[in-house]
């Protein structure tokens, strides 16, 4: 079984080293100084368990690694479209892409049934770049749980977690799926299969598309944020508008929205996702995130007040900060 991970930092990285250290047939498309680091010096992972380093392949070019029997891929949502025609190399009539990006992905509608079903997203796939360049019937399902961070070029620290959640858009237990979940799990990982995935994936999204955007308003962290009267009724008319919107489309909460609020103040002074790009001058995950729940709610005539008004806030914050384009 040939591995590809496309989007090699940190949760890319922590992956592909946690797979290259029990001996699969995995490489990593990564650039720049943490490419150069890794072809030099091997993978270095930090976990509270200790310090490994692994050899890996690694390269800026799928060229250089021919077809794959899955490619995983693991950048930010805003920067796939653009590479899709490079991944190419790796695809043949064989070839599984796992999608594990944030927010909600472009195969959405994909084997959802019903009226909406082949629905394209513009948010995530303008242009229908994924669509048409990979093919819905290759996408298997990732929700991605833990946390990581590139400390310095070939470093990754392993922060918290080790689930990668893995689902079919159909609800099958595919033997894809079963191939890749027990490779991952035999890495040490946690890799379960969802019959409902498109479930799982909004609870994620339902912090996400919150707790992100306030935190870059506001500059403030998770602790914060959720239990702050304003800025906690901010994130829980948005959870509530988004709820409305998935349960049109068959979704069902396990949990209610105040039980995710008090989740997302357990993690303390954690600097979101967004706010960390903000930070460090990386493009922000708006149209995803955020931009993509506004779209379902049009697609599904649910009026999304506050998401729409965030949204509007986070744009300019992002243009301002040339740090989004739309």
């Amino acid at each position: 079984m040939k591995i590809c991970i496309f989007g090699a930092g940190a949760i890319g990285g922590y992956m592909g080293a946690k797979l290259a250290a029990t001996g699969a047939d995995v490489s990593l498309v990564a650039r720049g100084p943490h490419l150069k680091a890794m072809q030099e010096n091997g993978l270095r992972l930090i976990e509270e368990t200790g310090i490994s380093t692994v050899k890996v392949t690694a390269s800026d070019a799928a060229s250089d690694l021919g077809p794959q029997d899955y490619v995983i891929v693991t950048l930010k949502a805003h920067s796939v479209p653009s590479v899709v025609p490079h991944m190419q190399p790796l695809i043949n009539d064989n070839t599984t892409v796992v999608s594990g990006v944030n927010g909600v992905p472009w195969w959405y509608f994909h084997k959802i049934g019903g009226a909406l079903e082949g629905t394209r997203l513009q948010t995530v796939d303008p242009g229908d770049a994924q669509w048409d360049g990979f093919g819905p019937d290759r996408m298997l399902g990732c929700v991605v749980y833990p946390a990581a961070e590139v400390v310095e070029p070939g470093v990754v620290k392993h922060i918290e977690g080790n689930r990668f959640s893995l689902g079919e858009p159909d609800g099958s237990k595919s033997n894809r799926a079963l191939a890749l979940s027990e490779a991952l799990s035999a890495s040490g990982l946690r890799a379960p299969i969802r019959p409902k995935i498109r479930d799982e994936i909004w609870i994620k999204l339902w912090g996400n598309l919150s707790f992100n955007p306030i935190s870059v308003l506001t500059q403030s962290t998770l602790d914060v944020l959720c239990t702050d009267p304003g800025t906690r009724e901010v994130a829980r008319k948005m959870m509530l508008e988004a709820k409305t919107v998935a349960e049109k489309l068959g979704v069902k909460f396990p949990i209610d929205v105040d039980r995710r609020i008090k989740g997302g103040a357990a993690v303390g002074a954690h600097r979101t996702s967004m706010l960390q790009d903000l930070d460090q001058g990386r493009p922000m995950e708006i149209d995803a995130l955020i931009g993509s729940v506004k779209e379902l709610g049009l697609i599904t005539q649910t009026p999304t007040p506050t998401i729409d008004t965030v949204l509007a806030l986070a744009a300019l914050r992002g243009k301002v900060a040339g740090l989004y384009a739309s």
